[in-house]
């Protein structure tokens, strides 16, 4: 069965900001608020590929933020959270591959620690520091942009990457990006085809290691990736784009193997 490692916010899932039009159903509830929805057209589709493909979320968010959301779908195997770090198996971290996580990051050890303790004395920070899972560094500060420039200068960005999602700002082990965990989770499954969409600069490594990916045009122009990233044409919402692309590359690999 072909996998398809997916992205969830502003990907698949929307927030309560972004208009996604008045056909909508909430898929995530927090502190007795809705605050993220998918549109119908979205979950008709989820529905339908769901069962020709391995959906796999692949995703920042951590366990606990994964675990809000409920996509109304039959339930998802598995999924990626921690920026893949963590392996959720029927909702359960799995202990082996977090294991395996530790170990990749080990050699970060040092300079997350220091990204810690520079962005608990950033005067621009807005939010505690948090060390998620003993992997990454997060926060959220008012001028993400410089905070993310100061520590690309103080930091060993070799070893660790420092990315910015609007005002959060993460510094994260460069082995544990996404594009490593399809990787890994490759060598885990050993299924075939692997698809992937994605619409950050943390999903940019999953894209380029996937067999064929979707992801909005001002990505590519702002990180040129392989011909197998497609633009999607940005004229409905994504969502909508992202799994009429899957599902047409499954309808293609379906009549190839029938011929």
């Amino acid at each position: 069965m072909a996998v398809f490692h997916v992205d969830l916010d502003n990907t698949l899932i929307f927030s309560y900001k972004h208009d996604i039009g008045q056909e909508k159903r909430c898929v995530e509830i927090c502190q007795g608020r809705e605050v993220s929805f998918i549109t119908d057209k979205t979950y008709a589709l989820l529905r339908e590929i769901s069962e020709q493909v391995l959906i796999v979320p692949t995703t920042t968010r951590t366990q606990e933020q994964y675990g809000r959301i409920c996509l109304g779908i039959s339930r998802l195997p598995y999924a990626l959270v921690c920026n893949g770090g963590v392996l959720l198996v029927d909702g359960k971290k799995d202990d082996e591959w977090y294991a395996q996580s530790l170990d990749l990051a080990k050699e970060c050890g040092d300079g997350l620690r220091k990204a810690f303790s520079l962005l608990e004395d950033e005067a621009e920070r807005e939010l505690e520091v948090r060390f998620i899972e003993d992997l990454f560094v997060f926060t959220k500060c008012k001028e993400p942009e410089a905070v993310v420039q100061f520590l690309k200068k103080e930091l060993d960005t070799r070893l660790l990457d420092v990315l910015q999602n609007g005002t959060k700002v993460y510094v994260i082990p460069r082995g544990l990006d996404k594009g490593r965990a399809v990787e890994r989770f490759r060598e885990y499954k050993r299924d075939g085809l692997v698809l992937a969409a994605g619409d950050s600069g943390f999903d940019v490594t999953m894209l380029e290691k996937a067999d064929r990916a979707a992801a909005p045009r001002p990505l590519l122009e702002s990180a040129p990736l392989s011909g197998h990233v497609v633009p999607m044409p940005g004229k409905a919402v994504y969502s909508e784009e992202v799994l009429g692309f899957i599902r047409d590359i499954l309808i293609q690999e379906r009549y190839k193997a029938q011929k």
